[in-house]
């Protein structure tokens, strides 16, 4: 790990581990304003480390072409309207989908030589450990989410898991600081900031201070040495897009009540956006995030 992750990494842990302490002490927002914290928190720092796939379809598929680039387009939006379309007529299949491929993608977040156990109990800890103190509202959220029917499914289900899956990232956290004392400290920061946090505020903290932050440190590190300004300007247009898709989105809900408009408005885009930016990075980080000689 480079010395840019270790510092991303221990800030992360730090402000984990000082709000784990603090939400056992402190009063809680209102619900209407945290989710619009949440809302603006996850559209501003969050979605915009997927604006950088353009970097990494251009190295890998030698996009580079307008045509190209428009062949990319599609092939990268199927996915995403095809998610937001099981949304609508199989919630359930939607929400249990969305919650397996998170926990998929969040797992490649530890450093190279953490092992395949730890990765998954670390990727599934924002989804399974809320519900040990949370459970009422981790099953509010999904069903402004996907109804009411398929959280009465799946909130129980997770529940269940909740107490072995704490007791077993606690056990690998321990095993994994045996190793890397910074993997192990960032494993327990997760477990403790998604068991004592609200859900929402834990999943926002994780999302943007960690799994975005250290995509977006990887991305910059795999594009070496491209300047900084050209990442930034491959950004903007992709970032553009899901601006206006999501200002879209944001008006097809305009008759559902505020709390349901802006759980669905952030967890199906994100949802829709994630599916295609998982089956593009996964390539390169199976890869260890080595990027490929040029032909």
């Amino acid at each position: 790990m480079n010395r840019a992750l270790r510092i991303q990494g221990t800030a992360f842990s730090v402000v984990a581990l000082t709000l784990a302490a603090a939400t056992c002490v402190l009063p809680r927002l209102d619900t209407r304003v945290e989710l619009l914290i949440v809302a603006v928190m996850i559209i501003l720092l969050g979605v915009p480390h997927g604006a950088l796939d353009t970097i990494f379809a251009r190295q890998l598929y030698q996009v580079r072409s307008l045509r190209s680039w428009l062949s990319f387009g599609v092939l990268y939006g199927a996915p995403a309207v095809a998610v937001v379309a099981l949304w609508l007529v199989a919630p359930t299949v939607f929400l249990l989908g969305f919650l397996l491929i998170s926990a998929v993608h969040f797992s490649g977040d530890p450093a190279d030589g953490t092992r395949g156990l730890s990765r998954l109990l670390y990727g599934g800890a924002v989804i399974v450990l809320p519900t040990l103190l949370h459970a009422a509202e981790v099953d509010r959220l999904f069903s402004l989410l996907a109804g009411s029917e398929a959280a009465a499914r799946l909130t129980p289900w997770l529940a269940s898991l909740a107490w072995p899956w704490f007791a077993a990232l606690v056990a690998s956290a321990l095993l994994e600081a045996r190793r890397s004392r910074q993997t192990g400290l960032e494993l327990l920061a997760v477990m403790a900031l998604a068991t004592a946090a609200p859900p929402l505020v834990a999943f926002t903290v994780f999302f943007c201070g960690m799994h975005s932050a250290r995509h977006i440190l990887r991305t910059v590190a795999y594009a070496s040495p491209t300047a900084p300004w050209l990442l930034l300007t491959a950004s903007l247009l992709p970032m553009a897009l899901v601006l206006a898709a999501s200002a879209i989105g944001w008006l097809c809900l305009a008759d559902t009540p505020l709390d349901a408009r802006l759980i669905q408005f952030v967890f199906v885009g994100l949802a829709a956006l994630t599916v295609p930016h998982m089956a593009l990075i996964e390539r390169v980080r199976l890869s260890g995030w080595q990027r490929p000689a040029l032909p």
